[in-house]
């Protein structure tokens, strides 16, 4: 297990996430969506599925215009931005690259939404003991928080979410028996460094020892297995674009990284979980009797 220091997390975050935007923009959809999509028929864009899995995440979390939305490592504002134009939210994101930061705050400039949606540069731990929130997203980023850190990150979220509000992580998984090989320990050294995903049951126990109530589990797997796919050939088709943003070690060093990905998720080796909760509370739970309400 490592060590995740703040210091520590933010030159890892940096190395993957700050590379180039640029880059960035030639593999991924218009919104920057950097996580798993959502396929609602296998003919479905990339672009489509990603909107898709922002609507489904929005969904489950009952996003409603007024309510106050914390988005957790929030990339370059794609949640943060889809949120408050499509739902009526107010939304608060942070993530750990400078870069995306940046530019997410130049988009919500863009879009209008300064009063709206802001964007910060700042770690997750120092939002403990601030306002709390009627929803709060973690879409990708458990998967940086360490094994170590994880009762000390959902402590932190239980405090910062309202008695009657729902929180929906999204991230990586491995099984319980997963150990380190050759491919992970290159993806560690190269291109992720110091990435733990947890296994699912770590997380519910996780969950459920800070008190909350777990309300629905799905996986994704099979979508992040065709969404990798999808960025990996949108980098071959970009070639010369993207060299000119990035050297020939890291374009090839990204695609055999994606490669690799979509081949352990479509084999099952790793895994994508939604996990939706609540604070545990001696009355009915946020949610709705049934899930007749996701697919309307």
């Amino acid at each position: 297990m490592f060590r995740h220091t703040r210091a520590k997390d933010r030159r890892s975050i940096a190395h993957h996430y700050d590379l180039s935007n640029d880059f960035y923009g030639l593999f991924l959809d218009p919104q920057m969506a950097y996580t798993c999509a959502y396929f609602p028929h296998e003919e479905a864009s990339l672009e489509d599925a990603q909107r898709a899995k922002f609507d489904h995440i929005a969904r489950k979390l009952r996003l409603k215009p007024y309510q106050t939305l914390l988005d957790i490592g929030c990339g370059w504002g794609s949640f943060v931005v889809h949120a408050c134009k499509h739902y009526g939210v107010t939304a608060h994101g942070v993530t750990l690259s400078r870069q995306q930061a940046e530019y997410a705050q130049e988009w919500i400039r863009r879009e209008g939404l300064e009063d709206q949606a802001l964007v910060e540069y700042k770690d997750y731990r120092d939002l403990v003991g601030v306002e709390q929130y009627d929803r709060i997203s973690a879409i990708g980023i458990i998967e940086h928080v360490g094994h170590r850190n994880l009762a000390r990150y959902f402590e932190g979220i239980h405090r910062l979410l309202k008695d009657n509000g729902l929180f929906l992580n999204h991230g990586i998984s491995r099984g319980r028996e997963w150990r380190p090989n050759p491919g992970s320990r290159w993806i560690s050294d190269r291109v992720f460094p110091e990435g733990e995903p947890p296994s699912l049951s770590t997380v519910i126990t996780q969950l459920e020892d800070s008190r909350f109530e777990v309300q629905d589990v799905e996986n994704l797997r099979e979508h992040y297995a065709k969404t990798c796919a999808e960025w990996v050939e949108r980098l071959r088709s970009n070639r010369d674009q993207c060299l000119q943003h990035v050297d020939e070690q890291t374009y090839r060093t990204w695609i055999l990284y994606l490669a690799m990905s979509s081949i352990y998720f479509e084999e099952g080796e790793i895994f994508l979980y939604q996990v939706l909760s609540s604070k545990r509370m001696p009355r009915f739970a946020p949610v709705p009797l049934t899930r007749e309400d996701l697919y309307e």
